[in-house]
């Protein structure tokens, strides 16, 4: 049932995307605010309170849902409902869209198009970098895209989903990741201050929480790639900055298509993400540094999106193979 719900989901996502400034994430967004402005009093304990309501009763509906409609309508409808919230959990088309109007003005030799082009999906300031510096914040930031908005998703949905706790996982893994994130906002925001310890929670929480679908990423990455390469760079990341979730990705991305990469993402300059931002923090930036492979040019962005479509066919496979396994069991 996992299978099909992913896959029916990713065809519809492709025919009809989720646009920017939907209800559901404009709900999310109330749903943060109402949180932390009933419940955050400063405290730590009070942080993980706030932490719980946002990220914990979103997932629990999402599962108390999949079970009443598993019980009283069958399973035809809970898969439904899994294929559902995955498809405004998954986002490929909210971000491929973005790179491949840089990559065409890459193409084009208009650089400045594809800086201001790459300014406006970070909904950053930046700086003027020359080609190679360009291309290299182009291939981090896409490929930490791909994973918080496909690879994360699936992984925390597959492994809750076998536990029968249906789409429990995808709310939980988005949801965790967008409060992170807009807590951090909102906290720069004097109007609508969140406490630090509101946003400590938020943060430690998305590292434990992201732990896991990040090391699955660059596995994926390592499988469809250069493998040798890519977990020897993997190791090196987590003997230099060990616990970072960003890195380890970047890191098996830099050795699967034989790439340098590293300070492209922490190049990029001052935030000015607003709370409808869908992306990665503008602030954000992994402890990556690749001092190996090639310099970055314009041709490795069409490896990027080999390496991410073949990493999401082999994820796709698997998943029907073990479902056919245990149809066939």
């Amino acid at each position: 049932m996992s299978f099909f719900a992913i896959l029916f989901a990713l065809l519809l996502e492709q025919v009809r995307p989720l646009p920017r400034g939907n209800p559901v994430h404009a709900a999310l967004r109330r749903w943060a605010r109402w949180c932390n402005r009933n419940f955050d009093a400063g405290r730590a304990n009070h942080g993980w309170i706030v932490w719980s309501l946002a990220v914990g009763w979103p997932s629990l509906l999402a599962f108390a849902i999949h079970v009443l409609l598993s019980d009283l309508l069958g399973w035809p409808f809970a898969a439904l409902w899994s294929a559902a919230l995955l498809y405004v959990t998954l986002g490929f088309r909210q971000f491929s869209h973005h790179f491949t109007d840089i990559r065409d003005a890459l193409d084009a030799g208009d650089e400045d198009r594809a800086r201001e082009l790459l300014a406006q999906w970070r909904q950053a300031d930046i700086r003027e970098p020359p080609r190679g510096e360009l291309v290299r914040c182009v291939i981090e930031y896409s490929v930490l895209q791909a994973h918080r908005h496909v690879f994360g998703v699936l992984a925390w949905y597959s492994v809750l989903a076998a536990f029968g706790l249906g789409p429990a996982g995808a709310v939980l893994y988005r949801s965790s990741e967008f409060v992170s994130r807009y807590w951090r906002y909102q906290g720069t925001v004097a109007q609508q201050p969140v406490s630090e310890a509101v946003q400590a929670a938020a943060a430690e929480a998305w590292r434990v929480i992201d732990w896991f679908p990040a090391r699955i990423t660059a596995l994926g990455f390592a499988v469809v790639g250069s493998f040798e390469e890519a977990i020897d760079s993997w190791r090196n990341q987590v003997q230099r900055f060990p616990g970072d979730n960003d890195g380890v990705i970047l890191a098996a991305t830099a050795g699967a298509i034989n790439v340098r990469l590293g300070d492209g993402v922490a190049k990029a300059p001052v935030s000015r993400a607003g709370p409808g931002q869908s992306d990665l923090d503008a602030g954000e930036a992994a402890d990556f540094i690749s001092n190996q492979g090639r310099e970055p040019e314009p041709a490795y962005l069409a490896q990027v999106v080999g390496l991410v479509w073949r990493s999401v066919v082999m994820w796709l496979v698997l998943l029907a193979l073990l479902t056919l396994a245990r149809l066939l069991g």
